[in-house]
């Protein structure tokens, strides 16, 4: 449906049972993200606050919630622009098939983006303090748009088609910031708004930002899409959303997008920084307050009956969890097909995303060998690693597809227990250290530094996986609580982490204690400060695991060795997994407010019968 506006949205979405209202004023300050993720988890409808505590505009939250709902959202355009991405990846299908392809071309074209200067009609002005203060977790650094679409132009090419719009996160307020005149941006330098940024400093000229906030469904979800080059997201909105990106340029320049809720517009100076964060982020804990750009603020627009739009992020599965699933259903072919030789990769989200990826890819190479084993799928690893987002990962699972033409990265415990089932830690497994890895990952040595590992599994069955820990096995004293997560993976609580060195003394202790020991069907080994905890779910289990460790420095073996530079181990593998000093603080919900929505779900409260 072509929606003009996040209110036609809104109220397609209530007319069809997909949204609530919540008619009691609630506290931006944690009460909304609590309500949003009580819903959430129920896989509940869209929310409308319309009374925000300290606020004129309501607010909407839980848009994208389900993948349901989404699908829901874009019914009339989704099979279009699955078409549009599958051309632009091949674009010989056009040529092949000119009558099965001919809406697609028509689509692209309809969807370039519509100069309206009319529109600047439509706009009022407000400041910063007077937009909802949302603050999402109790060590969040201020309120922040968890929803914006950031615009900027390229100064050395300017205009809409070299444009980039991106999802990056806004500090409103909080820190060092001078309220209503300066906020904080949230970026990687390899992101498109970091490459525009760099071109402005070279030039010693400020970086004009825009700040969309609300418009058309389309518009948000197109500044998240990872869209192939020369695809931009203006004229991806416009198809998705089967309606052309309407805009202009106000007084002083900056590009307005003519059908959002908000526009705020600024200049990012070179060499201009303050602390941004903490941030409750989406691998579960706080990116913690780091220098990261500053923009000045110029105007702060807003429709007559604007809507603001939200999310909450946190330990996965959230919002943009459903996001994610919405992205696969449009691009899901792309990568592979960018990749040559790889079926299938898989960010999984339970583990954060970034930290873990699960791969599949051919394993041609010398097929006449009687045991097979990784090569092929070593240089798709290598190319995988260094493709956009996907370089970020710290750890890459990757199978061949040979062996099991059924298997999927989409079912973790099963592609996991492939992977454990086959691959030989003598020599499947392959380091990168000194690396780059998320920004938002505190498992490493330094912002952005920490170390990769890839996991290569090819060839027939190499053990039994179990699923019981044998009796007779006797651990050192530093490890107790042995619990099985899925067959072949066990955890042991140990003491909590000191340093470096205690902890090479309690490996090698248990190493000892294990170094004659039978483990062929427990592979794999995680030391964790809760074993119950972690073995209770295999979402537990992959987000302790892989955003607890860092591969170089936390990865042990029982009898390990090094030869020619290659690390492997001829028992099982140890990953430290235990919460380290220099790893961010965890999320945790506020005990009174939740406590204070319990009260408002009883009956006669402002959210009976909703939650």
């Amino acid at each position: 449906m072509a929606y003009t506006s996040l209110a036609e949205c809104v109220k397609d979405l209530e007319k069809h049972g997909h949204l609530i209202r919540i008619k009691d004023e609630v506290d931006p300050y944690l009460e909304m993200a609590a309500i949003h993720l009580r819903i959430y988890e129920q896989n509940g409808p869209a929310i409308l606050f319309e009374k925000v505590k300290g606020s004129s505009f309501p607010a909407l939250s839980n848009l994208f919630g389900t993948l349901e709902r989404s699908k829901f959202i874009f019914r009339d355009t989704l099979p279009k622009v699955q078409q549009l991405v599958s051309l632009r990846n091949d674009p010989m299908k056009a040529l092949k098939n000119p009558f099965t392809y001919a809406g697609s071309a028509m689509s692209a074209l309809s969807a370039l983006p519509l100069k309206t200067p009319s529109a600047k009609n439509k706009f009022l002005k407000t400041s910063i303090s007077k937009l909802p203060q949302i603050v999402n977790w109790p060590m969040d650094g201020g309120p922040f748009v968890t929803m914006p679409q950031v615009y900027t132009e390229d100064v050395e090419k300017p205009g809409i088609l070299n444009a980039n719009l991106g999802m990056y996160r806004i500090q409103l307020g909080g820190n060092d910031y001078i309220q209503d005149k300066e906020i904080g941006l949230h970026y990687q330098i390899h992101r498109g708004i970091g490459v525009h940024q760099s071109k402005a400093n070279a030039l010693g000229k400020p970086l004009k930002v825009s700040v969309f906030v609300g418009g058309p469904p389309s518009h948000p979800l197109a500044a998240v899409m990872p869209l192939p080059e020369g695809l931009s997201e203006m004229t991806f909105a416009g198809a998705l959303g089967d309606r052309r990106f309407r805009y202009f340029y106000d007084d002083e320049g900056f590009c307005i997008s003519a059908d959002a809720d908000f526009v705020i517009t600024g200049l990012v100076y070179p060499n201009e920084n303050k602390s941004e964060g903490p941030f409750g982020d989406h691998l579960g804990y706080y990116s913690l307050a780091h220098p990261f750009p500053l923009m000045k603020v110029h105007n702060v627009y807003h429709k007559k009956d604007a809507i603001w739009s939200f999310t909450v992020v946190g330990r996965p599965p959230q919002e943009d969890t459903s996001f994610g699933a919405l992205i696969h259903e449009i691009t899901g072919s792309a990568i592979p097909q960018e990749i040559h030789g790889l079926k299938e990769v898989h960010a999984v989200d339970a583990a954060g995303v970034h930290p873990l990826l699960f791969a599949i890819g051919s394993e041609r190479y010398t097929p006449y060998l009687k045991q097979r084993k990784p090569q092929e799928i070593l240089t798709i690893a290598n190319h995988i690693l260094g493709k956009n987002q996907l370089s970020l990962a710290k750890y890459l699972f990757i199978a061949a597809r040979e062996d099991d033409e059924g298997l999927s990265t989409h079912h973790i415990s099963e592609f996991l227990q492939h992977i454990l089932e086959r691959i030989d830690f003598k020599t499947d497994l392959h380091f990168y250290t000194n690396t780059t890895i998320d920004t938002l990952d505190y498992s490493g040595d330094g912002l952005n530094s920490g170390s990769k590992v890839v996991f290569a599994s090819a060839g027939d069955k190499k053990r039994t996986l179990w699923d019981t820990i044998p009796n007779d096995i006797q651990f050192s004293d530093s490890f107790i609580d042995a619990h099985i997560a899925i067959p072949g993976v066990f955890t042991l609580k140990a003491h909590p982490y000191q340093n470096a060195e205690k902890t090479a003394a309690e490996i090698a202790l248990l190493n000892i204690s294990l170094r004659d020991v039978d483990l062929s069907g427990l592979p794999l080994i995680v030391l964790c400060d809760d074993s119950n905890f972690t073995a209770k779910s295999i979402n537990n289990m992959v987000w302790v695991t892989f955003t607890r460790s860092n591969p170089a420095a936390d990865i042990y073996g029982i009898n390990d060795f090094t030869i020619n530079k290659h690390w492997g181990c001829k028992g099982s593998l140890i990953i430290d997994a235990r919460k380290k000093p220099h790893h961010a603080p965890e999320l945790i919900k506020s005990v009174e407010v939740e406590a204070k929505i319990n009260e408002m779900a009883k009956v006669g409260g402002a959210l009976s019968g909703i939650i």
